[in-house]
């Protein structure tokens, strides 16, 4: 059974929180538009850089197990899910709306996030703080748009 896309959230600066918007266009190897990592030249880019997804059950599991709240904007991550293992997409093509992606690697806490958030993120986040993932095949994602793997 698929998931789904609970929020999306972009920012065009590395250091303002993320602002929720209903959807977003995503062309292939350059990321999300309007997003501080969109690329207009793909050549450009890093692999595995165009979007990161966080779990909705990642985030309540974290609070939960750790009494710190941390939202979808302050984890940073793009696309916030519900409904399927994104550790699981690791090196396999999935779909979210229109966008085809591959996973690429686990995203992992750092330092920087932290700081921006509060103590205990990073060591709480491990494992559990999202998806790297490239766009193949560029279209559209909205808010309720299914992910699935292929």
């Amino acid at each position: 059974m698929p998931g789904f896309v609970e929020q999306i959230a972009i920012t065009p600066t590395e250091s303002a929180l993320p602002e929720r918007v209903e959807s977003v266009a995503a062309p292939a190897g350059q990321g999300l538009v309007g997003d501080r990592y969109f690329l207009e030249r793909p050549e450009k880019r890093e692999s595995g850089s165009d979007i990161t997804l966080i779990e909705a059950e990642a985030l309540e599991a974290f609070t939960a197990e750790t009494g710190i709240a941390l939202s979808h904007e302050e984890s940073r991550r793009n696309i916030l899910t519900r409904g399927i293992g994104l550790n699981d997409l690791v090196g396999r093509r999935f779909r979210v709306g229109d966008l085809e992606c591959v996973g690429i690697e686990l995203c992992e806490p750092c330092n920087h996030l932290q700081g921006l958030t509060r103590p205990g993120v990073l060591r709480g986040m491990v494992h559990r703080a999202g998806l790297n993932a490239e766009v193949v095949t560029g279209g559209t994602v909205a808010v309720g748009d299914e992910v699935e793997e292929l």
